[in-house]
C-alpha cells in the first residue's frame, strides 16, 4: 500500500476552506501565485544575497504539472527573481511565469526572455537625488540604496535603529516620489520608489483572466502583497474561489486577512509540497 499524503492544514476562514476545496477539485483550472522575498526566500540583510529556500523550487515543480499555472509575483526585476530563485531550466517549471516589478515586467520560462517597459524618467531623477537627500535627512549611515532598473529602493535594515530610520524616511521619501511622478511602496525595512499604475493586485487579476483561471492561491508576506490579497478578496466576492496564505505573521494586516497562516519560506515550501501530493 502507498503512503498517505501529508495532511493539509485547515484554513481558518470559510472563504479559505472553499478556496482550497475548489483548487483540489479542479487543479487544472487553478493558478498558484506566490511572492518571492519572505515567501519563497528568507528575508536577509543584503537583498542581493536572497535565494529561494532549498525546498521551494522542488515544491513548485511538483505542483506545476497539476495546475493551470504557477506564477511568481514580485517587486524585484523579473530577471533578478529568476536568477535568485533558480527557476530557469527546472523540469516541471517549463511554463513558469515571473511577474516582476509588481507586474510591469514578465519572464516566461517557455521563451526564457523578459518583456520590460521603457523606464519611467522619474526613477532616474529620484535616483540621482537620493545620496544628497539621505544625507540631508541624517539617514545616510546604515541605509542602503538598491538599484532595481524600473524602481529604486532605500533599505533601513542595516541602520542602528531600522524601524526608526524607516519611519523617519517614510514621509520625506513619499514627497520625493510624488515630485517625480512616482509612488512609494513600503515593505519590511524598505521604501521603494516606483512608477504608479501597477501593483500585485492589478498584475494578478490580469494574469488570472489571461489563463482563464477558476480558482487561485496567493501567498505573500509583506505590505506589497496587500493589493494581491485585496484582488483575491474582490474575485471571491465575484464568485471565484481563492485561498490567501500569509507566509509570515510579522505584518498584522496580512495576518488578519490570511486564510492560512504560515511561518516563513520553509513552512510555505512544506505546504506547497503537501498540496501537490493531494492532487
Amino acid at each position: 500500500m502507498g503512503s498517505q499524503p501529508e495532511p493539509l492544514p485547515t484554513p481558518v476562514t470559510q472563504y479559505g476552506r472553499d478556496g482550497l476545496a475548489a483548487i483540489l477539485a479542479r487543479p487544472e483550472r487553478a493558478v498558484i501565485a506566490v511572492d518571492f522575498d519572505g515567501t519563497l526566500a528568507e528575508i536577509v540583510a543584503d537583498p542581493e544575497q536572497a535565494r529561494a529556500h532549498p525546498d521551494a523550487v522542488p515544491a513548485l515543480a511538483a505542483l506545476a504539472p497539476h495546475v493551470a499555472s504557477v506564477a511568481v509575483v514580485t517587486g524585484r526585476p523579473a530577471g533578478v527573481a529568476v536568477r535568485y530563485g533558480g527557476f530557469a531550466g527546472v523540469p516541471g517549471l517549463e511554463h513558469l511565469v515571473v511577474l516582476g516589478h509588481y507586474g510591469a515586467e514578465r519572464w516566461d520560462a517557455v521563451t526564457g526572455t523578459v518583456h520590460t517597459p521603457d523606464p519611467h524618467p522619474g526613477v532616474a531623477a529620484a535616483r540621482a537625488e537620493l545620496p544628497g537627500f539621505l544625507e540631508a535627512h541624517g539617514a545616510w549611515r546604515g541605509t542602503w540604496v538598491e538599484e532595481k532598473g524600473q524602481a529604486v529602493a532605500v533599505h533601513t535594515r542595516r541602520a542602528q535603529d531600522p524601524q526608526a530610520a524607516f519611519e523617519a524616511l517614510r514621509a520625506p521619501l513619499t514627497d520625493l516620489a510624488a515630485q517625480h511622478g512616482l509612488v512609494i511602496e513600503p515593505g519590511r525595512m524598505v521604501l521603494e520608489l516606483r512608477p504608479p499604475g501597477m501593483d500585485k493586485g492589478v498584475a494578478l487579476t490580469a494574469y488570472l483572466r489571461e489563463v482563464g483561471a477558476e480558482s487561485v492561491l496567493y501567498a505573500g508576506d509583506d505590505l506589497g502583497d496587500l493589493p494581491a490579497f485585496g484582488a483575491v478578496e474582490k474575485l471571491r466576492s465575484d464568485g471565484m474561489p481563492g485561498l490567501l496564505v500569509a507566509a509570515d505573521t510579522v505584518i498584522d494586516e496580512l495576518a488578519e486577512k490570511g486564510d492560512l497562516l504560515l511561518d516563513g519560506p520553509a513552512s510555505v515550501a512544506t505546504f506547497l509540497k503537501a498540496l501537490a501530493t493531494h492532487m
